[in-house]
């Protein structure tokens, strides 16, 4: 029998398999990349009595490879808390998704192992852009504010280093890093003991220096549109700027583009939580658009698309 982890290389993916592998420390093969490569379990090969867990993924964009790992006789079991569509019914199937706005992956994980790790799902809340949901978690769980504060920075540099067209962008491939986490039960010994999270907090400190000085570049009362270069550190900030943005303004929309090696760009974008259109409807209105109803994204924005885009975005999301 073979064991698979497919997972999203943000905080989210990597904090959530974290805590499973903390609680059956069972060996695994690691299947994933930068956030945005999400259709992962295209990459499993496995059979009949193999086990996968899919971590962070969207069922709706894996959802033929989870019918053909099922008819191959694997077992899948599967946590998530994006757009699903209908869950296959089948017996070695078992589904742990909740797509509301105040959860990601790791506390559904938390949840289905009882709070075991839960220091690991506070991380992956302040890194997925849920601070109330990690602030409110570090609260109840009796951490002081050095350590609540200690905890929300590892979550933004994870989060960040998983932002790029490739993972040659990145600083840290994200199965290095779920390798370099693993031995550490707690985040804290994992802040205090490993060089790559003094690494990840240089470079993000370096990377968001130049992101927080852009302008927007079109910008209504409401909602605000920022223009990246391409640059491979405008690639790995694009995610944090958008979640900063979304803090420091949340009655306004934001939409983050960022050019892809090849021509058009892939954009993120979070909304108000009043906001009566979510940002996983919106993104969704375009091809390779999917996410959460508070920060969605598409995948492939075509060039001459951007100002349609634009237009779209702005008469949506702006206010009179």
């Amino acid at each position: 029998m073979s064991r698979y982890f497919a997972f999203n290389g943000d905080a989210d993916g990597l904090c959530a398999l974290q805590q499973l592998r903390l609680a059956d420390p069972r060996d695994g093969m690691l299947v994933t990349g930068v956030k945005r490569d999400v259709a992962l379990l295209r990459r499993v090969a496995a059979g009949a009595g193999d086990e996968v867990t899919a971590l962070d993924i969207s069922l709706a964009q894996n959802r033929a490879d989870v019918l053909r790992l099922l008819d191959a006789g694997a077992s899948i079991r599967y946590f998530d808390h994006h757009h699903a569509g209908e869950l296959p019914r089948h017996p070695r199937f078992e589904a742990h998704i909740e797509e509301g706005g105040d959860v990601c992956t790791s506390v559904l994980v938390d949840r289905y192992l009882g709070g075991r790790y839960r220091e690991w799902a506070i991380v992956a809340a302040f890194g997925d852009g849920l601070p109330a949901v990690g602030r409110a978690m570090a609260t109840a769980a009796g951490l002081d504010a050095p350590t609540i504060a200690a905890l929300e920075r590892l979550g933004v540099n994870l989060n960040y280093n998983a932002y790029g067209a490739a993972v040659s962008d990145l600083h840290y491939d994200p199965a290095a890093l779920a390798r370099e986490m693993l031995p550490f039960r707690r985040p804290m010994d994992f802040v205090r003991q490993s060089p790559a999270c003094d690494e990840l907090g240089t470079r993000y400190a370096e990377d968001m220096e130049r992101a927080r000085a852009l302008p927007p570049s079109w910008q209504v009362p409401g909602a605000a549109i920022v223009m990246l270069p391409d640059e491979a550190w405008a690639r790995r900030a694009i995610g944090v700027l958008a979640n900063e943005l979304g803090q420091s303004r949340p009655d306004s929309a934001i939409a983050i583009l960022s050019p892809k090696a090849g021509g058009g760009f892939t954009v993120s974008v979070r909304v108000p939580a009043g906001s009566a259109v979510g940002a996983d409807d919106f993104c969704r209105s375009f091809d390779t658009g999917g996410g959460r109803k508070l920060a969605a994204g598409i995948n492939h924005l075509p060039e001459a698309d951007v100002d349609r885009f634009a237009a779209r975005f702005t008469a949506r999301f702006g206010r009179a």
